[in-house]
């Protein structure tokens, strides 16, 4: 391995002693063929966690015309395989369940990330469960998108990889003076659990604390809090504050949870930003969970006002009411496979665009105008060539996304198109107001305003490091909002003509997002249909 001389970052050079372990990571570091995985290991003192924290802060600034790769410095002293795989998916912007999940979102992701981030993981030795977490990042070394800094003590279960780098501070002659942790002390002793049926009590504990709790003690249910925390954890270890975990919590309850949960709850929520009108999740009985959602789509008008359409993964698009997500049919269709797009119409008419990117219209009681079935004609032989990727509708006009990050608004006067975005074209939605406008998103994580003849609002709405994987704008009764969604699990409520913004996070990978003629907004997922109403100014 090359080796380098350790210079100054920030004015911080390494600790006394441990000069030869730094210059090893250095040259691993700046080895574009070393291996993925490097084992920083050394007896109790030896000084390798300040060595990590010292590497985590050196070199912070990019080279000219290139950007920094990322470095995470990430604790993993007291975490459980659970609590260290959401805290890596928050760091790396993906969504992950399990910790097979956080393996499988990493090598899947389109996430905007400059090189190959590195991961600085101090203290697996002081793991709840050093072994678990050992297979855990054994499996993503084998990622080859991230890079892996591990500290343990000999004798830890250490992650194993078909090429490893291992920087041993007991050979190199590291300082008995030195430390494992910061300001030279060692891990102190571990922290007591709150009671973890006690709603206020586990949304004031450290996120991870918890996780490790529930994680490492099945069995307990917990008057339903468990279940309700492992739904939505991932969430709950970025949420801010225990309002914050509070809300989310409290969206994640199932129904057959403990009764004085959801007012414990809602009372500690009171500062967050949104308040909790519903919430279905899978297995839900009373009232019971209208199934996966896919695709939403919602219309303030027409002879479908008040519903929503949420589309499965299957291809079917059940009706739903707005109010309480009570099921109202399904809607009669003979679209084959999977539908990724829908867009209901003041006419009664719904659009679908299916899996291969073509139209299908499915018409309402009402009477077409006959100059809407000739747009409707037209576009759909247009997809049938140049697939779509996206699909809107306002009154006259059918608005399509492509995979070259195109947007074209079909209308009865005629074609307008523009290029926003850097890459495929992942959602796109239309409002038909005073001033009419379309919002598209991208995989590049962007978010963008166009009107269709003029040019494109240069700035960006909203941006990410992850695509956006779901948008709706609807007029609203202070001015029309968008919902925006992005592959890290970030939900946005945002007013088109300015205003307070709002965030939160489900828990699971969101799918879908809608605005009602209310202002309210709806969260789609896998496994939920939550619905939250705005509050505060």
């Amino acid at each position: 391995m090359p080796s380098a001389t350790p210079s100054p970052a920030d004015g911080r050079r390494p600790a006394t002693g441990t000069e030869p372990g730094a210059a090893a990571l250095l040259g691993w570091l700046t080895d574009p063929d070393a291996p993925r995985l490097c084992l920083v290991t050394g007896a109790p003192g030896r000084g390798k966690t300040a060595l990590l924290g010292w590497l985590a802060a050196h070199g912070t600034r990019a080279r000219r015309g290139r950007a920094r790769t990322e470095r995470a410095l990430v604790p993993l002293a007291g975490q459980s395989a659970l609590g260290a795989a959401w805290t890596l998916a928050n760091r790396l912007g993906v969504v992950a369940r399990t910790p097979a999940d956080l393996v499988h979102a990493l090598a899947t992701s389109e996430a905007r990330r400059p090189g190959r981030p590195v991961l600085l993981l101090t203290d697996l030795h002081a793991a709840a469960e050093p072994a678990a977490l050992a297979d855990l990042l054994t499996a993503l070394a084998e990622v080859g998108r991230i890079r892996l800094v591990v500290e343990l003590r000999p004798g830890t279960p250490a992650p194993e990889a078909a090429r490893t780098t291992v920087v041993d501070l007991d050979e190199d002659g590291g300082d008995e003076g030195g430390a494992d942790g910061w300001n030279g002390l060692p891990p102190g002793p571990a922290r007591p659990l709150p009671d973890l049926s006690d709603p206020v009590a586990v949304c004031a504990a450290d996120p991870l604390l918890v996780t490790t709790g529930y994680a490492t003690a099945a069995g307990d249910d917990h008057g339903g809090l468990r279940d309700a925390w492992l739904r939505a954890g991932q969430a709950l270890c970025a949420a801010d504050g225990p309002a914050g975990r509070a809300l989310t919590l409290l969206t994640a309850l199932g129904d057959g949870a403990d009764p004085r949960l959801r007012p414990a709850l809602a009372d500690q929520a009171g500062p967050a930003p949104w308040r909790l009108r519903w919430a279905r999740h899978r297995g839900d009985v009373a009232p019971p969970w209208p199934g996966p959602v896919a695709v939403l789509g919602a219309t303030a008008e027409g002879p479908s006002a008040g519903l929503l359409l949420a589309g499965d993964r299957t291809g079917a698009v059940r009706l739903l009411r707005e109010a309480d997500a009570t099921g109202e049919g399904r809607l009669a269709h003979r679209v084959p496979g999977r539908v990724t797009a829908l867009a209901p119409t003041a006419d009664g008419t719904v659009l679908l665009l299916d899996e291969h990117g073509r139209l299908h219209a499915v018409r309402g009681t009402a009477p077409r105008p006959p100059y809407l079935e000739r747009l409707t004609d037209a576009v759909s032989t247009t997809l049938s060539r140049h697939p779509g990727t996206a699909l809107a509708a306002i009154a006259g006009s059918v608005v399509v996304g492509d995979r070259l990050g195109s947007v074209h608004a079909f209308g009865v006067t005629g074609l307008h198109q523009a290029a926003l975005h850097s890459g495929r074209v992942t959602a796109v939605t239309a409002v038909g107001a005073e001033a009419p406008f379309v919002c598209s998103g991208g995989a590049d994580g962007t978010v963008r305003l166009w009107t269709p003849g003029r040019p494109p609002v240069p700035e960006p709405l909203a941006e990410r490091r992850a695509p956006v994987v779901a948008l709706h704008a609807a007029p609203a009764p202070g001015g029309p909002l968008v919902a925006a969604a992005w592959a890290d699990g970030r939900v946005e409520l945002i007013p088109a003509e300015g205003g307070r913004r709002r965030s939160f996070r489900p828990g699971p990978a969101v799918r879908a997002v809608a605005v009602t003629a209310t202002g309210a907004l709806l969260v789609g997922t896998d496994e939920s249909l939550v619905c939250l109403e705005p509050q505060g100014n």
